[in-house]
C-alpha cells in the first residue's frame, strides 16, 4: 500500500468483509465520497493500492482523506439504497450526481381529498396523492397545467366543498372551474375528471376519448345541447394535443429511452418517454463529477439518481450500452414498481434503435445548445469582474461581493439585507437578513451600523471555531473581495467606522452606492466613479444592489405583515394567542380575514358566531 497516516491504516485494518456503504472525508469532516461494496474491506483498500489504474481525479481524493466512516447492512440492495440516499442528503464533490441541488418540481393529484386539487410540489410524500414528474423546468410545469386546465377545469380555491355555496368564483365563470362549491357537478364526476386528468398525463387518451363520446352523444339524444357542446370542445383540445405526439409504435409497452451526450468534461443525458406508443415527453439532466467516469457508470449513477425521484416507473428502460450493475439496479427498479418486472434493455435493431439515435441526438443538441450559453454567461461574468477589479484597485477579480440594503417603513419592521454573488453570480444560500433591534426610528444610518457590526461579530466567532475544528457559518466565515452598502456617502461614512473598529480597512474593497446616478463612492475619495454606461461591470453592480433591495423589502413586508396583523388582532376582544394563530397560519394577513366567508371563518377551531361578528365589526 502508499504511504497513509496512522488513522486511516487503523481503519483499512478492521474494515470488515461485508456488505456496506463507506463515507470519506476530509480534514475538515467534510464528507467527499460516498460508495457502497459487496465487500468493505476489498473495496475500501483497493483506494490506498500502489497502482496507476487510480484515475487523476480520485488520486486527488485519496490524497484528501482523513478519515472513514463505514456502514453495515444485509445485502448489495440494502447497500445500494444506502447509498443512494446517502448521496442524496450530502451530495458529495467527487461523486456523480445530478446537477442543481434544488429539487426537482412534480405535479400533485391530492387524490386523497373528496375533491382532489392539482398544485405543484418539490417534495413527494407518501399522503395518498398521486405524482407526475419530476420535471427540469418549474415554468414548464406551469404551462402545462395551463393547457391541461383548460381541458379538465380543476379547482384552485381553498373553500370548503359543500355544493351549497351560493355563489361560485370568477374561474367557474370563465370556464377553468367545474363550480363543485355550488354544486354544479357531483363529487363522482368530479373525480372522474381528475382520474382522466391524471390519464392524460400518463399519455392513456384513447379510454378518455371514447368514454367521452358516449356522454356527448347521450347528452344531445337527451336535448342537453349545451353540455354536449361543452364535452364535444373537451375532445377537440384532447385531439389537438395527442396529434402532437408522435407515435412511436403499435407497441403498448410503456418504456423510458435514456441516451448520454459527453463534452469537455459535461455530461447530458436526455430521456424520452413512451406510453402507449407515443412519445409524451422528454427532459434533459445534466450531470457533474463525470470528468474521469466512463458512460456506463455515468448511466448507471443517472438510472439511481432519476428513478430514486421518479413517480413512475415504466415496464422497459432503454440504455445506450450494457452497464456493469444491470442486476443489482433491475431488482431495485423491480421493488420501486411495487414488484412488478422492469426490462432494462440495449436496443441493437429495428425502431428501438432509431429512437436511440434521436434521443442521441437531442441529448447532443441539447449540450451545444447549453455550453454556448454557459460560454456566453461566463464571459460576461468575466468581463464585469475585470472591470470591478480597475474600478476598486484589486490586485485580481472578485470572488465574492456582498451588498447590504435596509427596508422599513417609517422606522418599523426595520431590517437589513446581506446579499451575495460569487464569481458574478447570485449565491442565494449564503443570503441573510437582519431584524433590527437596537434602533428607534427612521435611521437608516444606525440600522446599517448595527446590521456591520453583527456581520463581523459573526466573522470573528467563525474564525475561532475554526481554530478549534468546529463547522461555521459559510455566509459569515469568509470575509468579501467587495463590500457595497446601497445609499452613497452617509452609509460609507457608517461602513467605514465599523470596518475600521475590526480592524479590517483595505482588506477588500468598499463602496457606497449612490441609487439615482449609480455612483460608486470610495474612502477618503470625495469624487464619486461613474461606471461605464452600458458595461457589464454597471450591470453587475445594479443587479446586485437591486437583489439586495429585493430581498429586505421582501423581508420587511413578511415582518411588517405579521407586526401589523397581531397587533389588530390582538385588539379583538376574544382573540387571544392560540386564535391569532390559527388566523394568521391560515389566512396570511389582515385582508385574507376581511376576504374570507363566513363559512370559511367558521371552520376555524375556535371562532363562534360571537367571534365572527367580533371580528367583522373591528376589521370592516
Amino acid at each position: 500500500m502508499t504511504n497513509i497516516d496512522e488513522h486511516i491504516q487503523g481503519i483499512l485494518n478492521t474494515l470488515p468483509s461485508k456488505p456496506g456503504c463507506y463515507l470519506m472525508k476530509n480534514s475538515n469532516g467534510d464528507i467527499i465520497y460516498i460508495g457502497k461494496a459487496i465487500s468493505l474491506r476489498s473495496r475500501v483498500r483497493s483506494y490506498f493500492h500502489e497502482s496507476g489504474d487510480l484515475h487523476p481525479r480520485t488520486r486527488q481524493m485519496v490524497q484528501k482523506i482523513a478519515h472513514i466512516d463505514w456502514i453495515l447492512v444485509g445485502s448489495e440492495l440494502e447497500a445500494l439504497i444506502l447509498e443512494m440516499n446517502l448521496i442524496k442528503k450530502h451530495r458529495p464533490f467527487y461523486n456523480i450526481r445530478l446537477k442543481d441541488d434544488k429539487r426537482y418540481p412534480y405535479i400533485k393529484i391530492h387524490w386523497h381529498e373528496a375533491f382532489p386539487k392539482v398544485t405543484v410540489t418539490r417534495r413527494m410524500i407518501e399522503d395518498g396523492s398521486r405524482y407526475f414528474g419530476p420535471y427540469t423546468s418549474v415554468w414548464a410545469v406551469h404551462q402545462t397545467l395551463d393547457v391541461i386546465r383548460k381541458i379538465f377545469p380543476y379547482l384552485t380555491c381553498d373553500r370548503e366543498i359543500t355544493g351549497l355555496d351560493k355563489r361560485a368564483c370568477l374561474y367557474y365563470d370563465i370556464k377553468l372551474c367545474t363550480g363543485p362549491c355550488i354544486g354544479a357537478i357531483s363529487k363522482e364526476n368530479y373525480r372522474q375528471m381528475i382520474d382522466d386528468l391524471c390519464r392524460f398525463l400518463e399519455g392513456r387518451t384513447d379510454s378518455i376519448v371514447k368514454r367521452l363520446q358516449l356522454e356527448m352523444e347521450e347528452s344531445a339524444e337527451a336535448l342537453q345541447f349545451e353540455k354536449a357542446a361543452s364535452i364535444r370542445d373537451q375532445i377537440r383540445a384532447i385531439d389537438q394535443i395527442v396529434e402532437k405526439q408522435k407515435v412511436i409504435s403499435s407497441d403498448q409497452t410503456d418504456s423510458d429511452v435514456i441516451a448520454i451526450a459527453r463534452d469537455d468534461g459535461e455530461a447530458c443525458v436526455q430521456i424520452f418517454f413512451i406510453r402507449n406508443g407515443k412519445l409524451i415527453g422528454r427532459e434533459y439532466f445534466i450531470l457533474e463529477g463525470t470528468e474521469e467516469a466512463q458512460d456506463h457508470e455515468v448511466i448507471e449513477e443517472f438510472l439511481k439518481q432519476f428513478y430514486a425521484e421518479a413517480a413512475n416507473i415504466p415496464a422497459e428502460v432503454l440504455l445506450p450500452s450494457e452497464i456493469e450493475e444491470v442486476s443489482i439496479i433491475r431488482q431495485w427498479l423491480n421493488t420501486r414498481r411495487g414488484g412488478k418486472k422492469v426490462e432494462l434493455k440495449v436496443p441493437h435493431e429495428g425502431t428501438p434503435q432509431d429512437l436511440m439515435h434521436m434521443a442521441k441526438e437531442n441529448a447532443i443538441e441539447t449540450l451545444k445548445a447549453l455550453r454556448t450559453q454557459w460560454v456566453a454567461d461566463t464571459n460576461r461574468q468575466s468581463e464585469a469582474l475585470a472591470e470591478l477589479q480597475t474600478a476598486f484597485s484589486l490586485v485580481s477579480p472578485p470572488n465574492r461581493i456582498e451588498c447590504y440594503d435596509i427596508s422599513n417603513t417609517q422606522g418599523t419592521a426595520s431590517v437589513g439585507s446581506m446579499v451575495v454573488f460569487t464569481q458574478g453570480v447570485p449565491n442565494k444560500k449564503l443570503y441573510r437578513k437582519f431584524n433590527i433591534k437596537t434602533v428607534e426610528g427612521p435611521d437608516d444610518f444606525a440600522s446599517m451600523e448595527e446590521v456591520l457590526k453583527r456581520r463581523f461579530n459573526r466573522w470573528k466567532n467563525a474564525q475561532e471555531a475554526q481554530k478549534i475544528g468546529q463547522k461555521t457559518d459559510e455566509s459569515f466565515a469568509m470575509l468579501p473581495d467587495i463590500l457595497l452598502v446601497d445609499g452613497g456617502k452617509g452609509q460609507l461614512s457608517r461602513a467605514i467606522q465599523v470596518i475600521a473598529d475590526f480592524g479590517l480597512m483595505g482588506k477588500f474593497g468598499l463602496a457606497g452606492l449612490a441609487k439615482q446616478e449609480e455612483e460608486l463612492f470610495f474612502p477618503g475619495n470625495p469624487v464619486s466613479l461613474r461606471l461605464q454606461k452600458y458595461s457589464q461591470g454597471l450591470y453587475l453592480i445594479q443587479r446586485i444592489r437591486d437583489e439586495a433591495h429585493r430581498f429586505a423589502i421582501t423581508a420587511h413586508r413578511k415582518r411588517r405583515s405579521k407586526i401589523g396583523l397581531a397587533s389588530q388582532l390582538d385588539q379583538i376582544p376574544g382573540i387571544g394567542p392560540a386564535r391569532r394563530k390559527i388566523l394568521l397560519t391560515h389566512f396570511g394577513s389582515i385582508e385574507g380575514i376581511i376576504n374570507a366567508t363566513d363559512e370559511e371563518l367558521l371552520a376555524i377551531k375556535g371562532i363562534t358566531i360571537q367571534v365572527l361578528d367580533t371580528i367583522r365589526n373591528h376589521l370592516e
